[in-house]
């Protein structure tokens, strides 16, 4: 009896494979890197044979382990890095390694859409402000820099819609997908006439639109043997790894929000409308859940924030947690504990890489601000943890200046397992913090939900209810949050301030 499915997770650094039940528990894993080619400053480039490479090995890898057969799988389905562009041909081979998420060197076709779209006008089609970042100017790129690989591209697709088309001959995207691409239309559900006319891009070299739930073709006899899944398994296209992390965290009804905190960090939400920030602080991408969208921001370094406070600050603790056989970040919370909240008037800006939303600006630089004498190393390591949390608030109140609800905040990620910043986040944000039980694994439960509801075998998306849990609830203290709320503007002011000479710094 077909009772399992397998969700493939393709990140940046390799593929993860899971393998869910029909209760939704993870069975087994296993994980394929690959390697990304920087061959200049702002290329990022992977070659999609390794994607498939990562695929079939790992497959193959975790059947074994898990002692489960062919014929035991319900669906394949995915989750995958989302922003790329990847020309395939007719029979779903690469004509040049893919374009991927942090590739920046399409400046230029950015520029070049612009005087013939508004940025007002992708912002309101797309939920996304014009950038390099996203699929279209890589596109473009690649006509004016490559016109014969352009020429030849039957399709460009994204990282999992590419293995999609190899194992099926199905050439398909999502709407969640589609969305991080500058190209879809979010209120309509369809690509935007509007862009495409004025890029002189033809709609039949995108994919065809599907609903991450919709099983769009079955496995090949031809790559059956070295996929290693029987032919006829039956593939559900998924979604980009964004909005499977939020269903993975739960977040599938109007309301309900998450904050994944990893190196970098955003807050989500889940609503049947985008939201359009008149500043242009959020963007919107399209959900898994059918007719739902995804309103997101996103800062750049905020477990990096934490990460180079462990390594540069706190080389104490990083010792001697080598020596107990803990975690450093155990000894560096132990010294927050002791700093009051506010910390003595100390001030972290957590620009270390720039920033994305809600600043927009990539000459932004991290500092810190109001040093005194009577300031010590714990202080620093507390002030991080707040300077980054105030960052999020200003993505978190964007939305709540739109007349958005959210009664609560769900926590994923690694940074999210120390209980001093769940705190911190509670008492910043004015709301309960949910931390799940599944941290680190919401984005291929996301995904094998997505392929549970797709063929049936889970009733609906409710089942992450009791796929991933919420371990355990913080509540803000109404002392500390009066300390933040004093604090709050001043952060804001700061930054502000700050935003002339940090283009006199880059000038440099």
């Amino acid at each position: 009896m077909a009772k399992f499915i397998i969700a493939h997770d393709l990140g940046t650094t390799g593929n993860k494979a899971t393998l869910y039940d029909q209760e939704g528990r993870l069975v087994g894993a296993a994980f394929y890197a690959y390697e990304t080619a920087y061959a200049h400053t702002g290329w990022a480039e992977q070659n999609p044979e390794d994607w498939w490479r990562a695929v079939c090995e790992s497959t193959h890898q975790l059947l074994q382990e898990t002692h489960t057969g062919k014929s035991e799988i319900a669906c394949v389905t995915f989750s995958g890095q989302m922003m790329g562009a990847v020309a395939l041909d007719r029979d779903a081979r690469p004509l040049r390694n893919a374009i991927i998420w942090a590739d920046q060197r399409s400046l230029a076709q950015e520029a070049w859409v612009g005087e013939r779209v508004s940025f007002e006008d992708v912002y309101q089609i797309s939920g996304h402000r014009l950038s390099a970042s996203y699929s279209l100017a890589k596109i473009l790129w690649i006509r004016d820099n490559q016109p014969d690989i352009y020429a030849a591209a039957y399709k460009f697709v994204h990282a999992k819609d590419s293995i999609v088309a190899r194992l099926t001959g199905e050439f398909v995207t999502d709407p969640s997908d589609a969305s991080s691409m500058n190209l879809y239309d979010l209120e309509s559900g369809q690509w935007s006439a509007k862009i495409l006319d004025a890029v002189n891009l033809p709609e039949d070299k995108l994919p065809a639109l599907r609903q991450s739930v919709d099983v769009v073709g079955a496995v090949r006899p031809e790559v059956a043997d070295e996929v290693g899944v029987a032919a006829g398994t039956p593939v559900v296209i998924g979604g980009g790894d964004g909005a499977c992390a939020a269903a993975g965290a739960g977040v599938i009804r109007e309301g309900s929000a998450y904050n994944y905190v990893g190196s970098s960090s955003w807050i989500a939400l889940s609503t049947p409308k985008p939201i359009y920030d008149p500043d242009y602080r959020t963007f919107t991408f399209g959900h898994v859940i059918p007719n739902m969208v995804m309103p997101t921001g996103t800062m750049q370094a905020a477990g990096a924030s934490y990460q180079w406070t462990r390594d540069q600050l706190a080389v104490f603790e990083k010792e001697a947690a080598k020596t107990l056989g803990i975690s450093a970040y155990e000894l560096i919370n132990l010294e927050i504990e002791k700093i009051a909240p506010g910390t003595d008037g100390l001030f972290y800006l957590p620009y270390l890489m720039g920033e994305r939303s809600p600043r927009w600006n990539p000459h932004a630089r991290g500092a810190f601000i109001g040093l005194t004498i009577r300031h010590s190393r714990a202080h620093m390591y507390r002030a991080v943890l707040e300077g980054v949390t105030m960052n999020l608030r200003v993505i978190l109140d964007a939305f709540r200046n739109q007349g958005t609800q959210i009664e609560s905040m769900r926590v994923i990620g690694g940074g999210a397992r120390g209980h001093v910043w769940n705190q911190i986040m509670a008492d910043l944000y004015g709301m309960p913090i949910h931390r799940l039980a599944i941290l680190e694994e919401a984005t291929s439960m996301g995904a094998a939900l997505v392929g549970g509801v797709g063929v049936g075998l889970y009733p609906d998306f409710s089942m992450i209810e009791t796929m991933n849990t919420i371990a355990s609830t913080v509540q803000p203290n109404p002392v500390t949050q009066a300390v933040y709320e004093r604090m709050y503007p001043i952060f804001n002011n700061l930054y502000n301030a700050l935003a002339p000479v940090y283009d006199e710094i880059a000038a440099l």
